[in-house]
């Protein structure tokens, strides 16, 4: 079972890069969709919590799965014991990134695009058949093609993931402000 670090919300030293494998893995609740797919985006296990869930259930997922629970919500946060948590601010997706990346040292370049940004599921290399559904224009790109295991849905490169690229690159890279925005 990989380490986890403690969390230290004023941490400002730069963490040597995790492989995927020793990255930790996240439970975020439902007010941080976008932010769970950003972390899927850049390739971390980032679980989302179902709609509605009850407080108890989300500290027994996070429990029962090895999960940092990540979160908004302050009577959620003092009450997930013997689990780690996060609270997040309610702050734009920039500052939450930057909180987070802060608080658990997270690379936003772990292993970019290799987990479903729908479902979190890793991807998998499409098949011939697969690229040959995707559009002409899509085919044409140097790849790589990916494809979900449990959706069906298809990666590759396109102009949108060059803008996430440069999303992810752009918080990686950001200055580690000494106190959480």
């Amino acid at each position: 079972m990989p380490q986890r670090r403690p969390l230290d919300d004023g941490a400002v030293q730069k963490a040597a890069r995790l492989s995927p494998d020793a990255a930790p893995r996240l439970l975020l609740d439902e007010m941080l969709a976008a932010l769970a797919r950003w972390l899927r985006a850049a390739g971390y296990d980032a679980a989302l919590a179902r709609p509605s869930a009850p407080d108890r259930d989300l500290i027994g997922q996070a429990r029962a799965e090895d999960r940092v629970l990540v979160t908004r919500d302050r009577t959620l946060a003092s009450e997930a014991r013997g689990v780690q948590a996060l609270l997040l601010p309610d702050a734009s997706l920039d500052d939450q990134a930057a909180a987070l990346a802060r608080a658990l040292r997270l690379d936003w370049r772990l292993a970019p695009f290799t987990r479903c940004m729908m479902d979190n599921t890793p991807l998998r290399p499409a098949t011939a058949e697969e690229i040959a559904a995707m559009p002409q224009t899509s085919r044409d790109r140097p790849g790589p093609f990916r494809a979900c295991p449990r959706c069906g849905r298809l990666f590759w490169p396109g102009s949108h993931v060059r803008r996430m690229a440069e999303r992810l690159e752009r918080w990686a890279t950001a200055p580690t402000p000494r106190h959480p925005p």
